[in-house]
């Protein structure tokens, strides 16, 4: 399959994936959904993750797993919105945590492409979801392409902050050394789990110290 992305950087690292007939057959499949069905996010936006920064300058891998499934929600960045849209409640417990942890506070706008362009590759496991239908996408092959995205981050860059927020992103980000870079794991900020030792957790503050320290530029996490 002759896939390119746009972010040329990426295409290097993830050409033996674009060539696997699992990639081809998930991609066919996700252009027959659309032909019904409403798909987010749109398809310019699927591999946004990817397309905001090159692969060399990744500082911080903030993990998702579906992307949103309401209407104007999804832009291709995992917990991201687009400007104006109302803050999902997960996306609200982050921002009560950054105000918490830096003082950053954030009231009417959650798209977060501005931390993208710094360095903080904002993935979602499944990059595509039906309207309406939290999961309608995964085990489709989506989950096979982004373990390799986590793979090639975690292997051929060092000195890289993982930040895995609840179970599913930590059994995905087993594959990591840790002698190489910083893993945070916590709860997932969701309501039902922010309780559990997401709040307090300082993040943002910790994925600072660490660049700094190791000579990395830290991220400016207003939004």
């Amino acid at each position: 399959m002759n896939f390119r992305l746009q972010n040329t950087s990426w295409n290097a690292v993830l050409q033996e994936e674009f060539a696997q007939s699992y990639f081809e057959d998930l991609q066919n499949f996700v252009a027959a959904e659309r032909k019904t069905k409403t798909i987010y996010p749109p398809q310019e936006q699927v591999f946004q993750a990817l397309e905001s920064l090159d692969f060399s300058d990744v500082k911080v891998v903030i993990l998702g797993q579906d992307p949103y499934h309401g209407e104007f929600q999804a832009n291709g960045l995992s917990f991201s919105v687009h400007k104006g849209v109302k803050f999902p409640p997960s996306l609200k417990n982050i921002f009560k945590e950054l105000e918490d942890d830096l003082g950053i506070k954030n009231l009417h706008n959650g798209d977060l492409s501005s931390w993208a362009k710094q360095g903080v590759l904002l993935l979602n496991a499944t990059l595509t979801v039906e309207a309406s239908k939290a999961g309608s996408h995964q085990k489709r092959g989506w989950e096979t392409f982004t373990d390799a995205v986590i793979e090639r981050v975690a292997t051929q860059l060092e000195h890289v902050v993982f930040i895995l927020w609840g179970s599913y992103a930590q059994k995905k980000g087993k594959m990591i050394d840790r002698t190489k870079h910083l893993v945070l794991e916590t709860a997932h900020p969701s309501p039902l789990s922010v309780y559990r030792g997401f709040y307090g957790s300082k993040p943002f503050s910790k994925s600072n110290e660490y660049l700094s320290s190791v000579g990395r530029l830290p991220i400016d996490w207003h939004v």
